[in-house]
């Protein structure tokens, strides 16, 4: 997949792994456009890179997804490229927490149908401009899910069935489907988690690396390490990752 040239949209583009990837491509030759639910967060993209359009959206609301296809027919019907980056994690145990259906709700719209929805939806454009690309962001929690966060890893276990069979639908086609499954990223959404974090920085540098090579499943750090541990002994895998932070 060529790296130059292209019109991207990214959600989730305002911090973390979404504003590293804007950056990157902003900073080789592409024209990016980032969505986001804090608008001082987008502002402050837009102060440092007025080149980058930013445009405020929560994807857990219809309303506002069907503004933002709108907005991106009407203003950049030439996108090639859409990253879904954006997420929510909740952490917490069904039984110690009570009154979690909105919590439930929110965290698959946000991390599963809203992704799924928003591709739909632009992938008209997308197959009308030439070559072109979807990347869903995953996790290697797909792989073996951590004990307090349930909700989040089955979403991501979703992510990567809806990344694989999308791509055989578009096997023919000349749009790509890839899959990012980064490790534990030092982001504001994994605050106060985990160690050993690797930077956005880096995330991005090995993620460019696989998608100009067409690796369609991307994985990034210590998911490399997963990924082997659950093809030669499931039962260590799950176990490694059940205490995750």
């Amino acid at each position: 997949m060529k790296t130059n040239g292209n019109k991207i949209l990214i959600t989730g583009g305002s911090s973390g792994i979404g504003l590293a990837l804007a950056q990157w491509f902003f900073e080789h030759g592409n024209q990016v456009i980032v969505t986001g639910r804090d608008l001082d967060k987008l502002r402050a993209v837009e102060n440092q890179y007025p080149e980058i359009d930013v445009f405020k959206c929560d994807l857990t609301n219809n309303e506002e997804l069907g503004a933002l296809v709108h907005y991106i027919e009407q203003n950049h019907s030439d996108i090639n490229i859409l990253i879904n980056n954006a997420a929510v994690q909740y952490n917490y145990l069904f039984e110690e927490v009570t009154h979690l259906v909105h919590k439930i709700d929110y965290e698959i719209s946000a991390n599963l149908n809203g992704p799924i929805k928003l591709t739909a939806m632009l992938l008209p454009l997308i197959s009308g401009n030439g070559s072109g690309a979807i990347v869903n962001v995953s996790s290697g929690l797909f792989m073996a899910p951590k004990k307090n966060a349930s909700v989040y890893c089955a979403t991501k276990a979703g992510i990567h069935s809806f990344s694989k069979s999308l791509r055989y639908q578009l096997e023919n086609t000349s749009v790509k489907v890839f899959e990012l499954i980064p490790s534990l990223i030092d982001t504001p959404m994994t605050a106060g988690r985990g160690r050993d974090k690797i930077s956005p920085q880096i995330l991005v540098k090995e993620f460019i690396h696989g998608f100009r090579r067409d690796r369609y499943e991307i994985y990034i750090g210590k998911t490399k390490i997963l990924k082997l541990i659950s093809r030669i002994t499931p039962r260590l895998a799950a176990r490694i990752m059940k205490e995750g932070k």
